[in-house]
């Protein structure tokens, strides 16, 4: 009698099934190096995970002080300090997402060599670690905004999670092209570390929107070229707006009249920057083993 059974599949590379799809379809073993990440950052430390909670917390009580106390109202804006920390907030993520992605695959080069797995998978885990860790500060920030008087509503809530999308998606497609280079040439860590040390600067944190369009005019429709700009001014009308005495008029008089549009238009082009990573690390991941 004959064999009637299906011809074995062809074999194949056992890289080529690779891509952020492939990630999320292995969330078992994501899981695991999230966890495992969480748990070498905190390895030796008494308070563990406490300092999460601690440094935000720390970072808002200075601003609070000096902003509140020391000098008064910031820039003639009421509740500065809780301004400030809405930008801090985003920076912090955006730049953890995109230094720790950088690093990650040369930070487990052993796992890389020795593993056949989706070598995205590190920026990824990477991305997820640095949200946990904004989880805390986004609970400080929500508490003492209440405190302060705000109130959670539905399109100030849509606001805040289309600024936290823009720069999880930017933030995974710079990890991505980056982490990649930085096996080639390790001068890429270095860069992005310099990179980051601009963003403070280059979104409207320590200072409002107002005063940008102030001394530049008409040119300040460029400065909201910067996709994380944008996603302060989101997750500030989310939350630092609702602490105002009059949440109208802040938010006619700080925020640009077309935030939405701006906001959604950025969004877009970094789903599509995500895919132009996805591409490239496809291209260039096949010299990862040997370089490293």
């Amino acid at each position: 009698m004959a064999d009637r059974s299906p011809p074995p599949p062809p074999l194949a590379d056992p890289s080529a099934n690779t891509g952020l799809l492939e990630v999320f379809r292995r969330r078992y073993l994501l899981k695991l190096l999230v966890r495992r990440e969480i748990s070498a950052r905190y390895s030796g430390s008494v308070l563990g995970f406490l300092w999460s909670y601690i440094q935000p917390a720390t970072r808002l009580a200075m601003f609070y002080f000096v902003f509140q106390v020391l000098i008064g109202r910031g820039h003639g804006m009421e509740n500065f300090a809780i301004h400030l920390f809405c930008g801090l907030v985003v920076v912090h993520y955006f730049t953890e997402t995109f230094g720790a992605g950088t690093r990650s695959i040369v930070a487990n080069r052993k796992i890389v060599q020795k593993m056949s797995l989706p070598r995205e998978m590190f920026p990824v885990a990477s991305m997820l670690v640095s949200a946990y860790h904004v989880v805390p500060g986004l609970l400080l920030l929500f508490a003492t905004s209440a405190f302060l008087g705000w109130r959670p509503d539905w399109v100030g809530m849509g606001a805040l999670v289309l600024g936290f999308a823009i720069v999880t998606v930017l933030g995974l497609a710079l990890a991505l092209i980056f982490s990649v280079a930085n096996v080639i040439f390790r001068d890429f860590g270095r860069v992005v570390q310099t990179l980051n040390q601009f963003v403070t600067f280059s979104v409207p944190m320590i200072y409002p929107f107002t005063m940008v369009e102030e001394r530049f005019k008409s040119f300040a429709e460029y400065y909201l070229w910067n996709p994380v700009a944008e996603a302060v001014l989101l997750v500030q009308r989310g939350v630092w707006i609702g602490t105002n005495s009059d949440p109208v008029e802040a938010a006619r008089h700080h925020l640009p009249d077309n935030l939405w549009q701006l906001g959604f238009i950025h969004l877009g082009i970094a789903c599509v920057l995500l895919v132009i990573a996805q591409m490239i690390f496809n291209r260039l991941e096949t010299k990862i083993p040997e370089l490293l």
